[in-house]
C-alpha cells in the first residue's frame, strides 16, 4: 500500500495497542508544530498519516485517494477549512470521520455547521483524547475487538517544527500588513502558541485579534508580534 491508495487498508485489523491500524488520516494543517504532534499521535495509534498545509494541497490529495479520517484546521492560509469540511462531508463516498481543529474554540460551531463530525481544540497532544475522538466515530468493524487500554500519554512535538512556524510568520509579516494577513497571523499564532504553551505569544496574538475585531489601529500590536517572533527564532536557533 502506498500514497496512491484510494481507501484505508481493510486487511490491517486494529489491535489494543494500535487501535487505528489500517486507518489513513489526512491532516490539513499549516502549522508544522501542530502537525508534528499529530504525526506522533498517529504513529502511536498505528494510523498512516498524510499531510496537506493548505486547501489546494488537500484537494489535490483527495483527487488521488480517500482517507478514512480527516483532521482539518479551520484557519488555513488560502481560505477557510470549513469549505473543505463541507466538500468532504458531501462527497461520495463520504470520508468516515471528519474533525475540525483550531486554537480558537469559537471555530467549533463553524466546523460542526460545515458538516464535521466533531471538533478537537488545540493543543492536540493527548493520545487518549485523540484516539477516543476518532474511535467513537468509526464504524464498529474498524475498531479493536473487545476492551483496549487507553494510554494517558502526552506527546512532545519537535522544537525545530516550532522554529519553522516562527520563520513562516516572520516571512508572512514581511509581505505587508493587510487585514487578511493580520487575521491569518493572529489565528495561526494563537494555535501555535497554545500548543507550545507560550503564554506571552498567545496573549499577543489574542490581543491582535481583539484589536482588529474592534476596528482599532493594530500597528503596535503587529510590531509586538514581530518582535516576539524574532526572539523565538533566535532562542531556538541558539539551542
Amino acid at each position: 500500500m502506498d500514497d496512491t491508495d484510494l481507501y484505508d487498508d481493510p486487511v490491517c485489523r486494529p489491535t489494543g495497542s494500535r487501535p487505528l491500524l489500517g486507518v489513513t488520516v489526512l491532516v490539513v494543517e499549516d502549522s508544522r508544530y501542530a502537525c508534528d504532534a499529530l504525526r506522533l499521535l498517529c504513529l502511536r495509534s498505528g494510523a498512516r498519516i498524510r499531510r496537506a498545509d493548505c486547501l489546494k494541497s488537500a484537494r489535490r490529495h483527495l483527487q488521488i485517494y480517500r482517507p478514512g479520517v480527516m483532521l482539518v484546521d479551520v484557519g488555513l492560509p488560502d481560505g477557510s477549512g470549513a469549505d473543505l469540511i463541507s466538500e468532504a462531508a458531501s462527497g461520495t463516498p463520504r470520508v468516515q470521520v471528519i474533525l475540525g481543529i483550531s486554537g480558537d474554540t469559537l471555530s467549533e460551531d463553524i466546523a460542526l455547521a460545515a458538516g464535521a463530525d466533531g471538533f478537537l481544540p488545540k493543543p492536540v497532544i493527548s493520545l487518549a483524547q485523540f484516539q477516543n475522538a476518532i474511535l467513537s466515530l468509526l464504524p464498529a468493524d474498524r475498531r479493536p475487538i473487545g476492551p483496549y487500554p487507553i494510554r494517558d500519554e502526552v506527546v512532545q512535538p519537535d522544537p525545530v517544527a516550532f522554529r519553522d512556524d516562527m520563520a513562516h510568520v516572520a516571512e508572512v509579516l514581511t509581505q505587508g500588513a493587510d487585514d487578511r494577513m493580520l487575521s491569518y497571523v493572529a489565528q495561526f499564532l494563537t494555535g501555535v502558541a497554545r500548543s507550545a504553551r507560550d503564554t506571552a505569544l498567545e496573549d499577543a496574538a489574542v490581543q491582535l485579534a481583539q484589536e482588529r475585531a474592534a476596528g482599532r489601529p493594530v500597528g503596535s500590536d503587529a510590531a509586538r508580534i514581530a518582535g516576539l517572533v524574532q526572539e523565538r527564532l533566535h532562542s531556538v536557533a541558539a539551542v
